[in-house]
């Protein structure tokens, strides 16, 4: 039955009884259950290690069960904290894929790889974008990362934009959560949406990146310099795990339009989720910052308010607080 929380049907069957009969030792609680001592101490262990037994204030040497509202709202938690481990992992190798992809790009110059072609400068990357712009009939998805966008830039994409969304392609754009800082990005935002545009942000983007149709995707050679070089991709596979890499993001981002909910007390904004967990892989003020699209001295004072909230005196203590604090999953 508590299969699903982590407990095998020995190691449940010991903790009922425990419950059931709190004064029973080892031998008696296996005398109960028809099972031998190894096999209780074994699921004694198991209980011990998922905290639903501890030991006992008033008999020196013996366990006793804790109660199942305390029991079972520890295992959830901790399986609520796996989960979150494992969708952080798994957004971590979505990531690295997208970025491998272009470093492989950018090591083979050369090579005529199927599904990969190099454009180097920033003329052919935008001769090529604006073919590929004009050529796209169903739909184009864009991560924009780094923050507010410049007024001449965005002022210059409007005829373009209008050009497509007048054709009917359904266009999504992903930005990051600090352009909402920006009065001139909320303004075309909300002059995109006005059109049918839809707009969202999330917390962190992988990297800069342009889908056209599902089946053509332009990303950057490098990340610190999107100018210097691209590739076009078009492998079927690459095109799949990209599309989905952009879903994923798109389905937990938030419409630009809408503003932030306020937040209850102790809770933590999609964005302090984001800098909590590039603390403890150990970027710089200045690596966050540039992840965020926000300036060192804002990451900075990201940083010193969530380490404020923990009372913590050093990044090393804020990591030990957060993961008690359950902020962080406990380490596998």
């Amino acid at each position: 039955m508590l299969a699903t929380l982590g407990l095998d049907a020995t190691a449940e069957a010991v903790y009922r009884t425990m419950l059931a009969h709190p004064d029973e030792g080892v031998l008696a609680l296996a005398d109960r259950l028809g099972a031998s001592e190894d096999a209780v101490r074994r699921s004694l262990d198991t209980l011990s290690e998922l905290a639903l037994v501890r030991p006992s204030y008033e008999r020196q040497g013996q366990l006793r069960a804790v109660s199942p509202d305390i029991g079972m709202e520890l295992l959830m938690a901790r399986q609520q904290a796996e989960l979150a481990a494992q969708q952080q992992r798994i957004e971590a190798s979505r990531a690295a894929a997208t970025q491998l992809i272009a470093e492989f790009a950018d090591l083979s110059p050369t090579s005529a790889s199927p599904g990969v072609e190099q454009l180097v400068g920033l003329d052919a990357i935008r001769d090529r974008i604006s073919t590929l712009a004009r050529e796209v009939r169903g739909e184009l998805m864009t991560f924009a990362p780094g923050g507010g966008h410049r007024p001449e830039s965005l002022e210059a994409s409007k005829p373009n934009d209008l050009a497509l969304l007048d054709r009917g392609v359904r266009m999504r754009s992903l930005f990051l959560d600090s352009v909402r800082n920006s009065q001139g990005t909320v303004a075309y935002a909300t002059w995109l949406t006005e059109l049918g545009g839809e707009v969202r942000t999330a917390p962190e983007l992988a990297t800069r990146l342009i889908i056209f149709d599902r089946s053509t995707a332009v990303i950057p050679v490098s990340s610190d310099d999107s100018a210097a070089g691209a590739v076009v991709l078009t492998g079927q596979g690459t095109l799949t795990a990209l599309c989905a890499l952009f879903d994923t993001v798109w389905s937990a981002a938030t419409p630009l339009g809408v503003p932030s909910a306020p937040k209850d007390e102790g809770t933590l904004t999609a964005q302090e989720n984001t800098v909590i967990r590039l603390l403890s892989q150990g970027l710089t003020d200045e690596a966050i910052a540039k992840r965020l699209g926000v300036s060192p001295r804002t990451a900075r004072r990201f940083a010193n308010d969530l380490m404020d909230r923990l009372n913590a005196r050093s990044r090393f203590e804020f990591g030990v607080r957060a993961v008690q604090r359950g902020w962080l999953p406990h380490a596998e």
